[in-house]
């Protein structure tokens, strides 16, 4: 009985904080905009981010696939408070999702909880980001610098790879959050942490901002970008798309990005991770195909 008491403490005073703080308040403005327009959040974020307090309240052991959805479901609706999405060119974005679809369906992980999108954020600065939520957003500046779909699908990859990899939720899980996580809910809750109810129910206001600040102001460690595309370059040969098309669409950022911005702010340098990526391309082997969807590449973003 006390546990459920308990439980109940902690999601009244934890929705509570959400919807008092100023912070939140802009997200549920931007998601109500996109809702159901996009695809991208089909609620307002004010329900996003209730479930997603229920979900992380009632973890026992691990984080699942439904709470990592509705983590990275939260922090996408915070990416989207700085970043608008560009609904103007709808078969564009059903092209992205495509090829998105065809990287995934042929990868280790084809299924997550509430499935892969793709949304374009219409910025000519050149970034991407991918939630734990399966949420991909690229801006219309990185897809303006690519020159062939095997490119683009590089970039998509990439953003695959980050997701697959659980790249977002490790940027929690070595914090003092995911012990709350996984101990909230349990009448032994503060013991275990050492924090009371407040206390616990604060580390969860920090868990979507940690994300987000590793997401778009610090970038993931240098390692774990390298890691993404090797990841991305395996994922793409299943697809029977050419590796060295991730290759290709980093000589073109490393022409046109400049450093400190987009790409540039958080990631390693593209020289860097064409060193890296050249170690290991010529380790799948694949047809090269890339003619044949040449048209229709040209066709979805002229």
């Amino acid at each position: 009985m006390k546990a459920k008491i308990f439980i109940i403490i902690v999601i009244v005073i934890f929705t509570g904080l959400i919807y008092s703080c100023q912070f939140f308040m802009k997200v549920v403005d931007t998601s109500a905009q996109v809702a159901g327009a996009t695809g991208l959040i089909n609620s307002n974020a004010a329900n996003a981010i209730s479930t997603s307090a229920r979900a992380i309240g009632t973890a026992a052991e691990e984080i699942t696939p439904e709470q990592e959805y509705y983590i990275g479901r939260a922090v996408a609706a915070n990416i989207l408070t700085s970043h608008k999405i560009w609904n103007d060119n709808k078969a564009l974005t059903d092209y992205l999702n495509q090829i998105c679809t065809a990287i995934t369906i042929n990868s280790p992980r084809p299924n997550i909880f509430n499935g892969y999108r793709v949304a374009v954020i219409d910025s000519n600065e050149i970034n991407a980001f991918a939630t734990s939520g399966g949420h991909i957003l690229i801006t219309r500046g990185l897809i303006n610098s690519a020159k062939s779909e095997d490119a683009l699908a590089g970039v998509i990859a990439h953003e695959i790879a980050h997701i697959q990899l659980k790249h977002g939720i490790k940027s929690i899980k070595n914090s003092r959050i995911t012990q709350a996580i996984l101990v909230t809910g349990t009448a032994t809750a503060g013991a275990v942490t050492g924090m009371n109810v407040n206390e616990l129910t604060s580390v969860f206001n920090e868990s979507v901002g940690e994300i987000v600040q590793t997401m778009v102001n610090s970038g993931y460690s240098q390692s774990q970008e390298f890691e993404a595309d090797t990841t991305a370059m395996s994922l793409m040969a299943s697809a029977g798309y050419k590796p060295s098309g991730l290759i290709e669409m980093l000589r073109s950022l490393s022409s046109v990005q400049r450093s400190g911005s987009g790409f540039g702010k958080t990631h390693p340098t593209p020289a860097q991770r064409i060193t890296n990526a050249e170690r290991t391309v010529s380790s799948h082997r694949v047809a090269d195909t890339s003619a044949s969807r040449q048209e229709r590449f040209t066709a979805a973003t002229r």
